[in-house]
């Protein structure tokens, strides 16, 4: 007797709405079963890792500042998944936009003007496009697995940034240090108060603006557009998308150029904002991460941008447990991964069932 997944006639809807809050829901559970093991009080530590990161109005700040990346990236993703074009190195792609623009930092520091933020932009999303069109390439060409190629490359660009901090673009008077120079003035995103100080002096980038203005340009691009009705029907019925006259190729190549391009913009801004140079460590992680975005918000644009800050407390939540509760800062990196185990568990429960298959069923299946 073996049990095996039998493909459902047809799925709930209802489920499929559900199935995010009941993963996190069963992340919480398992994340208190965890704690206890360790011998801390479940409930004291789920304040501390799920609540404190939401108390104060820093804390909401830092928020939105871990929230902006994922939201760039997991938008990106969840219309590249919705089209079926695997890209799993935004990681990749998003260094690889903060290398490109930090050319003019280090190369034209006394470079300060309102061009100078536009054109350091404007090369972080080239560099995220190019980079992404290595595995686009591949795909088309060769018809290699784009899964493989785009995370592989993620390792490729890393190293490529840490050769570069620790070599030509070492800053000369960053005594011996890994990093390029400070970037200042123009250089740098611009801040503006979100919140009046009688609520809170909560202060936020530009980037958190190109966050919500991306996601709402895909929602509309998915719901109002040919292109994203397209995008949809390549996805959930390749065959058809061919019948219809949809090239995949030039989906393939849509997609990895869109995702790619979020994730090298999310890139600059983070050396831009917060980091304010290139070092080796720019990125706790976020182009991973993006993943567990896009699947928790349904490979839906605006659904990325309420899972973005679902998961930036996981980051927020790692830095309070690690400092409060004495555990490692790799925690968060637990909590992430078990979340995408179980919306993963969810989405295939829904779409298959589970049932045992006896041995007699068996055999006749392997004669068949």
């Amino acid at each position: 007797m073996r049990l095996v997944l039998e493909k459902r006639a047809e799925h709930s809807a209802k489920m499929a709405l559900l199935s995010p809050i009941i993963a996190i829901v069963l992340t919480l559970i398992t994340g208190g079963i965890i704690f206890a093991l360790r011998g801390l009080d479940p409930l004291a530590a789920l304040y501390v890792y799920f609540v404190e990161p939401l108390a104060t109005s820093w804390s909401i700040e830092q928020l939105i500042v871990k929230a902006t990346p994922l939201a760039l990236i997991g938008a990106g993703l969840a219309i590249s998944y919705r089209a079926s074009a695997w890209n799993i190195g935004a990681e990749g792609q998003f260094t690889a936009g903060a290398i490109l623009g930090a050319v003019i930092p280090v190369f034209l520091p006394d470079l300060q003007s309102p061009l100078t933020l536009l054109l350091m932009l404007l090369l972080g999303i080239a560099g995220g496009m190019a980079y992404a069109s290595i595995p686009a390439f591949l795909k088309n060409r060769f018809g290699t697995n784009e899964i493989l190629t785009s995370l592989m490359l993620v390792y490729v660009v890393q190293l490529l940034l840490d050769w570069l901090v620790r070599g030509p673009w070492r800053d000369p008077q960053g005594y011996n240090f890994p990093k390029t120079v400070a970037f200042s003035g123009w250089q740098t995103l611009p801040s503006f108060q979100l919140l009046p100080p009688s609520v809170g002096p909560v202060y936020v980038n530009l980037g958190a603006v190109f966050a919500v203005l991306a996601v709402l340009a895909l929602a509309v691009l998915m719901g109002r557009t040919l292109k994203g009705f397209e995008l949809s029907v390549q996805g959930l019925a390749p065959r058809a998308g061919r019948f219809s006259g949809f090239a995949r190729n030039r989906t393939v190549w849509f997609c990895f150029l869109l995702s790619g391009g979020l994730a090298g913009l999310a890139g600059i801004c983070e050396v831009m904002s917060t980091v304010g140079q290139l070092q080796p460590g720019i990125s706790p992680g976020y182009g991973f991460t993006a993943i567990i975005v896009a699947f928790l918000g349904r490979l839906n644009p605006l659904g990325a941008l309420v899972a973005a800050f679902a998961l930036a407390i996981s980051y927020l939540g790692g830095e309070s447990a690690q400092v409060a509760l004495g555990i490692s800062d790799k925690t968060a990196r637990v909590f992430q991964g078990i979340l995408l185990f179980y919306i993963l568990a969810c989405d295939t429960l829904i779409l298959y069932r589970l049932r045992f298959q006896g041995p007699a069923a068996s055999l006749v299946e392997t004669r068949t």
